[in-house]
């Protein structure tokens, strides 16, 4: 092992002894050691007090064992020190012979040249430099004398009295705890908030007086308190959804955030900062409501849309009531009585008589007209999904639900249904129409939540409801609940006068529609149109005007229409027809009366169900019921006779 000496020889032969003592007597602690060999040289007497060694001890020292795990940071160091010839350190730690730990300074320098170098290091203890600082800053203030002493407490006063104004001023309640849970300060803003007065709360459990329970009146433990937590855990704790109690026993809604106090690294206490966010929560809840509702809107207003897009893609007969009979006068009568009111409407009448539009006059004269008018075939609805179409359903209520959908009787709340055909929903299913209809009150199907609609109801069929449900064909309650207001279209043939006004507005319609000019209807066509009973009604009529503008080339106008020419009269029974012989169209309806009044006797005055005339007759019980009333047919007559 190398010697002080032996490092020394090549430059201090002449004066290593005069050397030596200024190195031994250095009041810094100086080392010299050799970083290939691991070994210290030489140790001055205050690198011994520093590291507790004795001096036939320094020959056994290894620096790499006195850095323990800073060996990294030494090899970087010295190689540091090798290559540029000095170098300075903060960033060590060595540990003295008798276990104490020192952070040190190092400031060090080559000696020696080629393969003979060694480092001589001052070694500096930082908690050493620490206290000698703060002994000499705390000299100065007793050198500056009692002035100063004063000075630096009127800056402490006056700094506790801004912290005070700040925790008077603040808006947020805030107040202390020690590591014990008891109340240090309390500001007056949390006396406000709490009902407490700061001589109430100071030194007791805040936790036992505000925190009690949870906003379910459920007991919280103060073991699962983030108040205390945070001195417990040093760590900060922010909860948004808790109470605290006042002192009426009352509760409100906090967001709070408690931090730690810190003592010499370690907690100590918390304070803690809350506000009272009932206000804002009930402004929140009734936003958070409000969009609900705008969402409800938006996507109820995007079906009744889509629905409306539905209907202005179907083709209506036509867009509004024309004429001036009597008959049509008494029932625009009849619209401006019942439109005004909620009362349900029974619209009756044949095929094509306009028993929509009348529907949609009474809606449009009604408080209702801002809503929309929802209208449902019924005829068209098939039996499995008929709860679907007017009560809607939830995703996955049956095979092919892939969404949320609203039926019929949510999309007109508010407003009007139109129940179209209504004499065919089956018998089965009119129980669960009839619900809706008297309680206002039905559930999706799939789903157990009951909805409440406002619902006004128009109905319409071309049955007779009455036989309908002398056959047992239709709820006696239905109907009843249904025919609040019976209103009758009337069949065209009824009201001749108003075939001009009907057919100049068909005519017109048709012309726009198809880029016609010119097309005029001249008094013949007129009367001709007039001399038809029409079995089709308004419908056929529009059908007539269409075809006629479809196939006129050219001015006049063309009608293809049946023989008009039959008179309005009923026909009279004429005799048997033999084999092979023609007959005319006049001669053809005479017969057929003939037949139906027969069918009438046989039948004991029974139109529809079995062994009726419609059935002994081969014709639908709707057609035979609408020649009995175009040719007048007293059926009660005919059953007597």
């Amino acid at each position: 092992m190398r010697t002080y000496t032996d490092a020394l020889t090549p430059l201090l032969q002449d004066t290593w002894t005069a050397q030596r003592s200024l190195f031994e007597l250095a009041p810094e602690a100086q080392v010299l050691f050799d970083p290939v060999e691991d070994c210290v040289i030489a140790a001055n007497a205050a690198a011994r007090r520093l590291l507790a060694c004795r001096p036939e001890d320094v020959q056994h020292l290894v620096p790499s064992r006195l850095l323990g795990d800073g060996i990294a940071r030494l090899i970087v160091f010295t190689q540091a020190v090798l290559e540029k010839g000095h170098g300075w350190t903060d960033g060590l730690e060595c540990r003295g012979l008798d276990g104490r730990k020192h952070r040190i300074e190092c400031h060090a320098a080559r000696v020696g040249a080629g393969d003979d170098v060694v480092i001589l290091a001052a070694i500096r203890d930082l908690e050493q430099q620490q206290y000698r600082r703060a002994a000499s800053e705390a000299n100065e203030f007793v050198r500056r004398g009692l002035s100063e002493w004063r000075r630096v407490e009127r800056l402490f006063g006056e700094i506790e009295q801004e912290n005070r104004l700040i925790l008077q001023a603040a808006g947020e309640g805030i107040y202390g705890v020690n590591e014990q849970g008891a109340t240090t300060f309390v500001n007056p803003a949390a006396e406000r908030m709490l009902g407490y007065t700061a001589e109430e709360l100071v030194g007791k459990n805040m936790h036992n007086l505000l925190h009690h329970s949870r906003p379910d009146g459920s007991h919280y433990p103060v073991s699962d308190c983030p108040i205390y937590a945070a001195f417990k855990d040093g760590a900060v704790h922010q909860v948004v959804d808790e109470v605290f109690w006042r002192k009426d026993g009352s509760a409100f809604l906090v967001e709070y955030t408690s931090t730690p106090i810190r003592k010499d690294g370690r907690p100590v206490g918390a304070v803690v900062l809350f506000r009272d966010v009932s206000e804002r929560k009930a402004t929140e809840q009734k936003l958070r409501l409000a969009l609900e509702e705008l969402e409800r809107l938006k996507q109820r207003l995007e079906m009744e849309n889509a629905y409306l897009q539905e209907e202005i893609r179907e083709e209506y007969n036509y867009r509004e009531i024309v004429g001036r009979s009597q008959a049509l006068r008494k029932t625009i009568h009849k619209i401006e009585l019942v439109a005004p009111t909620d009362a349900a409407v029974l619209i009756t009448g044949e095929s094509g008589t306009g028993k929509e539009l009348i529907a949609r006059a009474i809606h449009q004269s009604s408080t209702r007209s801002e809503r929309p008018l929802i209208r449902v075939n019924c005829a068209a609805v098939p039996r499995e999904l008929f709860e679907s179409e007017f009560f809607g359903h939830v995703k996955g209520a049956f095979t092919g639900a892939v969404r949320d959908r609203a039926g019929r009787f949510e999309l007109a709340d508010g407003g009007t249904l139109f129940l179209d055909e209504v004499g065919e929903i089956p018998l089965e299913l009119q129980s669960k129409l009839l619900r809706v209809l008297q309680e206002g009150q039905f559930e999706r199907v799939g789903c157990d939540r009951t909805l409440s609609v406002d619902v006004r109801i128009i109905a319409a069929t071309n049955r007779e409801l009455a036989s309908e449900v002398a056959e047992g064909r239709f709820r006696e309650d239905l109907f009843f609940r249904l025919n609040v207001f019976p209103i009758t279209s009337v069949p065209l043939r009824q009201r001749p006068e108003d075939i001009p006004l009907l057919a100049s507005h068909f005519l017109e319609n048709a012309c726009r529609r198809f880029g016609r000019e010119g097309l005029r209807l001249s008094k013949a066509d007129v009367q001709r149109l007039q001399g038809y009973d029409w079995p089709g009604n308004v419908r056929e009529l529009e059908n007539v005007l269409e075809r006629a503008v479809i196939i006129s080339r050219d001015n006049p106008l063309r009608l293809e229409l049946p023989d008009l020419a039959a008179p309005s009269e009923p026909p009279q029974a004429s005799a048997p027809v033999e084999a092979g012989q023609l007959l005319t169209e006049r001669e053809k309806r005479a017969r057929d009366r003939e037949m139906i009044v027969q069918a009438l006797q046989a039948c004991g005055g029974k139109v529809f169900g079995p062994g009726g005339a419609a059935e002994l007759l081969g014709v639908k019980p709707t057609t035979l019921a609408s020649r009995i009333k175009r040719w007048g047919l007293d059926v009660s007559t005919r059953a007597s006779s």
